[in-house]
C-alpha cells in the first residue's frame, strides 16, 4: 500500500508514505509508514505508560515489608525474606516475558497481556486488603495491630502479589524495547531520537517511583493500606488504557521464533563438524539464506565476524550439505546460516560486559538497605518533624532527573563538539557505563566518610542506635546524589547498549539482562554481607554491620565496596576494549525465499 518495489529497489509514492528502513510493520502487518506511525507520538504514550505503571508497582513494593509485619503479623526476618523472594520473582518473570516476546507473541501483545495480569493482581490485592486483611478497620499503623487471618485469606494475598510480580516482570523488559522500536535506527534523525528515548524512559521510571516513595508511602505508613493499593490499581488501569489507545500508532518487529533452539542448533552443528578442515579465510564458504539478504524471520542480516571461529563450522558447507541441498533437504542441526551463528557470537560477547555490571548493582542496592539503616542512626528531626530515613532516596530520584537533562542538553553536545566528528553523538554506551562505575566508587567513598563522622558524633553508651548520632541525616545527600548520577550513566547506558547490540530476534532478552543484573546484585550483596559478618565477628567481635551500628564499622564495608568496584572497573575496561560491535546489513524488503547457498 505505502511502499512499491520495482527492480528490487524500494520507491515511494510521496514523502508522506515513506516507509521505515528497519523492517518494522504497522498494527495491520503491512510496512510501517514513517509519517503515520511511531516516532515521538508513540514514544510519549509509552513514556506515560511507564510512569503510571511504575507508580503502581512501587505503590505496592515500597512498603510491602511493613504490610507483612503490621497487617499479617510476621516477624522482621520472615517479612524481609518474603520481600526478597517476591522481588527476585519479579526479575525471574522478566526472562519469561522476554522469551515470549522475542519468540512468539511480539512486544506489543506481550506488554498488553502482562499489563492485564498486573491489573488483575492489583484489583485482587486491593479487594482482599479492604475486605479481609485490614481487621479491625484502621489497623496496620504503628499503634493499632491487626487481628489474625485465616489460611485462605493469606493465600489470596500471596496470589495477588505474585500476580503483580508476574505482570510487572513480564511487562518491564519489553516496554523499553517496544518504545525503542518506534524510532527507525536506519534514519539519522530518528536514530538520534531513539538514543534520547532511553534517557527519558529512565526518567519516567524514576518520577513514577518518586510519587510512590513519598505520597503513597506516607499514606500507607499511616495505615491507609487500602487507599494506597486502590491508588496503585487506578494508576495501572490508566496505564493499560493509555497503552491500548495508541495501538494504531505503534510500529512492530515480528517475532523471530524460539531463540533457544536457534542457539542450540549452532552449537550442535559446530560440534558435528569439529573435525572438518576450514579454509583460512572461511567467510566465502559459509552458508547464508536468500543469497545473503535476509535472516531468520526477516530480521536484518548480521555480517560475518572473525571472533569465535569454532562456531563458524556450523555455517561451513560440506559435501554432505551440498548433497542434502540437491535432494531438497536442509537439516538446521547440521547447517546454520551466518546470521544465526553471529547471534550466538553476539550473546557470548555481551556476557562479559553484563557480568561487569552486576557489582555496580551491589552498590545500587545499598540505597534500600544500608543507606537507610545508616540514616536511621543519624539525627532525623528538624524541630518536631521526623524525616523517614527511606525518604532520602528522593534525592537520588531528583538527581536522576537533573542529570538526564544535563547529559542530554549539555554534556552530550559538548563531547560531540570536542570529538569534532559529524557522526559523533557524545560518549558511547560503553564509555558512559564506565563513567557510571567511576561515580559509583565516589558514592561509596562518600558514604564511608559520612559513616566515619557519624561514628565520631555518636553516643557510645546507647542501646539502640536510632537517632544516636548528632550528625544530621542530610549529610547523606552527597552519597544519594552520586548514586543517582551514576544511574544516568550506567543504567541508561545499559538500556541503550543491550538494545543496540542485541540481534533483532533477541532485543527483549537484552533488556531483561539489565533487570537480571539488578536481581543478581541483590543476591551478591546479601552474600557479601554474610561473608563480611562471618569474618568480622570472629573472636567474639561485634562485626562491621551489627544491630547497633555504633558498635560496628559500616564505613569499612563501604570502603570495601569502593575497592571491589575499582577492581570491577579495571576488568570492565578490559572487556570494553575487547568488545566488537554488532554488524548489521540493511533490512530486507522481500519475503524470504528458500535458502540458497553462497559459494
Amino acid at each position: 500500500m505505502a511502499c512499491l518495489e520495482v527492480s528490487k529497489e524500494v520507491v515511494f509514492k510521496d514523502a508522506e508514505e515513506e516507509c521505515t528502513l528497519d523492517g518494522t510493520v504497522n498494527w495491520q502487518g503491512g510496512p510501517a509508514v514513517r509519517a503515520k506511525s511511531g516516532r515521538w507520538i508513540a514514544g510519549i504514550i509509552i513514556l506515560l505508560n511507564q510512569g503510571l505503571a511504575t507508580l503502581a508497582f512501587f505503590g505496592v513494593g515500597v512498603n510491602l515489608v511493613l504490610f507483612l509485619t503490621r497487617v499479617l503479623q510476621q516477624n522482621n526476618a520472615d517479612a524481609a525474606n518474603n520481600v526478597s523472594k517476591w522481588t527476585g520473582t519479579v526479575y525471574i518473570f522478566s526472562l519469561v516475558g522476554a522469551f515470549l516476546s522475542d519468540s512468539y507473541w511480539g512486544r506489543y501483545k506481550t506488554c498488553a497481556i502482562f499489563q492485564g495480569i498486573f491489573v488483575v493482581g492489583l484489583v485482587l490485592l486491593s479487594l482482599s486488603s479492604y475486605l479481609f486483611l485490614i481487621k479491625p478497620k484502621g489497623c496496620g499503623d504503628e499503634q493499632t495491630p491487626c487481628g489474625s487471618h485465616s489460611g485462605q485469606e493469606v493465600a489470596i494475598f500471596y496470589l495477588s502479589i505474585y500476580l503483580v510480580a508476574l505482570g510487572n516482570g513480564g511487562y518491564q523488559p519489553n516496554i523499553a524495547t517496544f518504545g525503542a522500536d518506534q524510532f527507525d535506527q536506519e534514519d539519522p534523525k530518528e536514530g538520534h531520537s531513539k538514543v534520547a528515548f532511553f534517557s527519558y524512559f529512565y526518567l519516567a521510571l524514576n518520577l513514577g517511583s518518586l510519587f510512590s516513595n513519598t505520597i503513597l508511602g506516607y499514606y500507607e505508613d499511616q495505615g491507609m493500606w487500602a487507599l494506597g493499593f486502590w491508588a496503585s490499581t487506578g494508576s495501572a488501569i490508566a496505564a493499560l488504557l493509555l497503552f491500548l489507545g495508541g495501538t494504531t500508532r505503534y510500529r512492530h518487529f515480528k517475532p523471530s521464533g524460539n531463540p533457544l533452539s536457534r542457539l542450540c542448533q549452532v552449537i550442535v552443528a559446530a560440534s558435528k563438524k569439529w573435525n572438518e578442515e576450514m579454509p583460512p579465510d572461511g567467510g566465502e564458504d559459509l552458508y547464508e539464506t536468500n543469497g545473503g539478504k535476509c535472516s531468520n524471520g526477516g530480521s536484518r542480516r548480521m555480517l560475518h565476524t572473525q571472533g569465535f571461529k569454532f562456531l563458524d563450522r556450523a555455517a561451513f558447507i560440506t559435501s554432505r550439505d551440498l548433497d542434502d541441498h540437491k535432494q531438497g533437504h536442509h537439516n538446521p542441526w547440521r547447517l546454520c546460516p551466518i546470521t544465526q551463528v553471529e547471534e550466538v557470537k553476539c550473546v557470548l560477547r555481551l556476557l562479559p560486559i553484563w557480568l561487569c555490571t552486576i557489582l555496580y548493582s551491589v552498590v545500587f542496592t545499598q540505597m534500600a538497605s544500608l543507606f537507610v539503616e545508616q540514616g536511621a542512626a543519624m539525627k532525623t528531626t528538624i524541630s518536631n518533624f521526623k524525616i523517614p530515613a527511606a525518604s532520602m532516596s528522593s534525592f537520588d530520584i531528583l538527581t536522576v532527573a537533573v542529570f538526564v537533562f544535563l547529559y542530554r542538553q549539555v554534556l552530550d553536545p559538548l563531547v560531540a563538539r570536542i570529538k569534532k566528528t559529524k557522526s559523533s553523538k557524545g560518549l558511547t554506551e560503553l564509555q558512559r557505563m564506565g563513567v557510571g562505575l567511576v561515580i559509583a566508587i565516589m558514592a561509596m567513598v562518600a558514604a564511608g566518610i559520612v559513616e566515619c563522622y557519624r561514628l565520631k558524633y555518636a553516643r557510645s553508651d546507647c542501646t539502640d542506635c536510632e537517632n544516636s548520632s548528632s550528625l544530621s541525616i542530610f549529610w547523606q545527600v552527597p552519597q544519594y546524589a552520586l548514586v543517582g548520577a551514576s544511574e544516568v550513566f550506567m543504567y541508561v547506558g545499559q538500556l541503550e547498549f543491550f538494545n543496540s547490540q542485541a540481534p533483532d530476534g533477541l532485543k527483549s532478552f537484552g533488556s531483561a539482562l539489565c533487570m537480571t543484573s539488578i536481581s543478581l546484585g541483590n543476591y551478591v550483596s546479601d552474600l557479601l554481607v554474610t561473608m563480611v559478618m562471618k569474618i568480622s565477628t570472629e573472636h567474639h567481635m561485634p562485626g562491621w554491620i551489627p544491630g547497633n551500628l555504633n558498635k560496628g564499622h559500616l564505613d569499612r564495608f563501604y570502603f570495601l565496596l569502593a575497592a571491589l568496584t575499582s577492581i570491577d572497573l579495571v576488568l570492565y575496561m578490559a572487556c570494553a576494549r575487547w568488545y566488537k560491535s554488532i554488524k548489521l546489513e540493511g533490512k530486507c524488503q522481500e519475503k524470504e525465499d528458500q535458502g540458497k547457498f553462497r559459494v
